[in-house]
């Protein structure tokens, strides 16, 4: 590829892009919204498997010890825990610190358990922890046939539900994202393809006089990525104006709503944007000229 052919390259796709000035704007206005509501929808779905990851890690098994458990059969049990695949972490908790602990959850009411600081009625026990969180109620079955064990909690029917509920939301998640891609892709191509269309004759001239498919496809292919370019860029300032915002807002009306922060995901997710939508100009461009290319 010489300089000169560089030049044309340029010139033409800069040369249609003025001289069809409503159909570029209207295509940058529609690459606009489709990567605005991608983004969106990327940004919920990040969101929503922050949520999903949050939900997950806060479940947990307790293994209540029987009474008369000292503390070379407590250290047993607590290997027969460990034995099994699926433990991720073990944590005892004598009945001291559980008690303990249920007077700062009691807050100002903490006063009305003194009466049991004599006579601690609860029992000592271990906080186990699995890998996955799907692994919760097989861990929590198996481990209260270990012997000493007097009992295992871990929200029984919540947790299921939970579960099952985090599951349906990574999937709609999933599904929207990719329905929404589709309807990008869809609708830039077509808005391409009318441009091609209105440059039919232009495109029949220069196959007559010899121009190969690659000369004739790459200044439209040029236009349809300086198209998406900048609709990806306009889309980026949007969103990432608005998510700051909102970012901001819910930090002073809602601060126990934690949403996504890191510099590192949300560079990211804009940076896929800008480079999502140089793609679809450029896929664009070449689907909406193979009609017109076929010999």
């Amino acid at each position: 590829m010489n300089l000169n052919s560089i030049n044309y390259f340029f010139k033409e796709a800069f040369t249609s892009l003025v001289r069809n000035s409503w159909l570029s704007i209207s295509s940058i206005g529609i690459v606009t919204v489709s990567l605005i509501i991608l983004g969106a929808s990327l940004l919920l779905v990040v969101n929503a498997e922050k949520l999903a990851q949050s939900v997950e890690s806060s479940v947990e098994i307790t293994v209540f010890l029987e009474e008369e458990v000292g503390k070379v059969e407590r250290e047993r049990i607590k290997e027969k825990i460990k034995e099994h695949a699926a433990v991720d972490t073990i944590e005892f908790i004598s009945k001291e610190q559980a008690l303990q602990d249920m007077k700062k959850s009691f807050g100002e009411r903490a006063d009305i358990l003194d009466s049991l600081e004599g006579s601690n009625p609860l029992p000592d026990a271990f906080r186990v922890k699995t890998k996955t969180a799907e692994a919760v109620p097989a861990t929590a079955t198996a481990l209260e046939k270990i012997k000493g064990v007097e009992q295992v909690r871990y929200g029984q029917g919540v947790v299921e539900k939970l579960l099952n509920i985090t599951k349906w939301v990574r999937l709609a998640s999933m599904v929207t994202l990719g329905l929404l891609t589709l309807a990008a892709v869809f609708l830039i191509a077509t808005t391409i393809r009318m441009s091609v269309f209105a440059r039919r004759r232009e495109i029949g001239i220069m196959k007559m006089l010899g121009a190969t498919n690659w000369f004739v496809r790459f200044p439209f292919m040029l236009e349809g990525i300086v198209l998406g370019l900048t609709g990806g860029l306009l889309a980026v300032l949007v969103v990432d104006l608005g998510y700051l915002s909102l970012l901001q807002k819910l930090k002073i009306s809602l601060p126990f709503v934690q949403l996504v922060n890191e510099p590192r995901v949300i560079l990211y997710i804009l940076g896929s944007m800008i480079g999502l939508g140089i793609l679809i100009g450029a896929l664009g461009s070449w689907f909406s000229l193979r009609k017109f290319l076929k010999v």
